[in-house]
């Protein structure tokens, strides 16, 4: 699994790989992304600011989307629950979908792990990783926990007037690097 960040040529692709996503939320009668979020601004925006990536298979095809957004996130400020961190410094995942065509081979769980292996190893200042996703959106869910993020909290009222999402977070364990080089 590598991941790219978008250019705004990626645009149409990242739209296509979120409408799909948001026709599999759907057809297992999940209500999320059933408005207009994620919109073709939210899309334009995180491109243009450096926040959208192509998830790529190892043999080069794009599977996935996502958008590491840095914090702060306004989204949180009512968040019911306790943060495993005191900080302000976090990532936060949002808009995330593997495309039908690609699902059932393990996708979702490696970007999770990629994006993870990717803060640990070369951004010490991030001390946590945060997510929310739909209460019902257990597919999700399941590759958050088996990924190793904690539930922390609900949110209700985000995306839409009665969504309730439940919120995650993983604190990180940054990889030391060392500058010397043990001959052998």
């Amino acid at each position: 699994m590598k991941l790219r960040q978008a250019k705004m040529n990626d645009l149409e692709q990242i739209i296509e790989i979120l409408a799909d996503g948001r026709d599999q939320l759907a057809e297992k009668g999940v209500d999320q992304w059933q408005g207009e979020y994620p919109s073709r601004d939210h899309v334009k925006y995180d491109i243009e600011h450096g926040f959208a990536f192509l998830a790529e298979s190892d043999d080069h095809q794009t599977v996935g989307a996502l958008s590491l957004v840095p914090a702060p996130d306004h989204a949180y400020d009512d968040m019911h629950g306790n943060w495993l961190t005191n900080t302000d410094s976090y990532i936060v995942i949002h808009r995330v979908a593997i495309h039908s065509d690609h699902g059932g081979h393990g996708y979702a769980t490696q970007l999770f792990e990629k994006v993870i292996e990717e803060i640990s190893n070369n951004h010490p200042s991030i001390d946590s990783i945060r997510i929310d996703t739909h209460k019902n959106n257990q597919a999700m869910q399941h590759v958050i926990a088996k990924t190793g993020f904690n539930h922390v909290g609900e949110l209700v009222g985000v995306y839409g007037p009665t969504d309730e999402c439940f919120v995650y977070e993983k604190v990180i364990e940054h990889q030391a690097k060392s500058n010397i080089q043990i001959a052998g």
